[in-house]
């Protein structure tokens, strides 16, 4: 059965202050400052902000570090930045262009084809979880980065594996995997944190509530998190 979500108790635990998520955001935002930021948001402050190609480097994206798919991503944009342009390039091309990023050939195959089917419909990419996830390779946590980055529409949360670590470390959540985790956030957490979610807690999850040797001791959401499954020592 999927984990039942549920926000954490008002009663903070000992030692614990009250959760308060806009305040845990609010400290997010301080403590992520300086660090290199997700991807999907480096491509698009770099210029890379239209759904087609939110949609295609969230494909690259996935299993691939940050480190490697921007570039990757830069390069493929370099050679086509529209579904018209992607689609006529031969596959072998692409595959070429996503060299580094894992699984290239069978990327290549799925963005060729998604792209083909954008620019048969007008070049158009659909604007809805259910029509994204209609294209070849897009599953829930592409769709939802392409409607939240490409689209600025919260209509679902972005689970990787830092975001379904930190929620549940936090005690905000409490869900087994990543899709369990999603559900379960989109039970308690407020919609308007639904997209920056993914762009604060994929960094701090990199950089600061890592999964071997978390940096508890020196975190600024110390007092918030309830360190489920880490020792009080971190």
């Amino acid at each position: 059965m999927p984990a039942t979500p549920h926000a954490v108790a008002e009663t903070p635990a000992a030692g614990k202050d009250p959760f308060d998520i806009d305040h845990v955001f609010r400290l997010l935002r301080e403590a992520t400052s300086g660090l290199p930021p997700a991807a999907m948001f480096a491509m698009r402050d770099a210029g890379y902000a239209t759904p087609f190609e939110q949609l295609v480097a969230a494909l690259v994206s996935a299993r691939t570090r940050d480190e490697t798919t921007i570039p990757v991503c830069r390069r493929l944009f370099a050679l086509a930045r529209t579904p018209e342009a992607m689609a006529a390039l031969p596959e072998a091309t692409i595959a070429a262009a996503l060299h580094g990023a894992t699984f290239p050939e069978p990327k290549a195959r799925d963005i060729r084809a998604l792209s083909a089917r954008i620019a048969a419909a007008g070049g158009v990419v659909p604007d809805r979880m259910e029509g994204l996830m209609a294209l070849r390779g897009v599953g829930p946590k592409i769709a939802a980065l392409t409607l939240g980055v490409g689209f600025g529409r919260a209509a679902a949360i972005s689970v990787d594996i830092h975001v379904h670590r930190v929620a549940n470390r936090w005690g905000y959540v409490t869900a087994p995997t990543p899709e369990r985790t999603m559900l379960a956030l989109q039970g308690v957490l407020p919609r308007a944190y639904w997209v920056e979610i993914n762009e604060r807690l994929v960094p701090f999850g990199k950089h600061v509530c890592t999964g071997e040797r978390p940096r508890c001791s020196t975190c600024p959401l110390l007092g918030q998190c309830r360190q489920v499954g880490v020792g009080a020592h971190q």
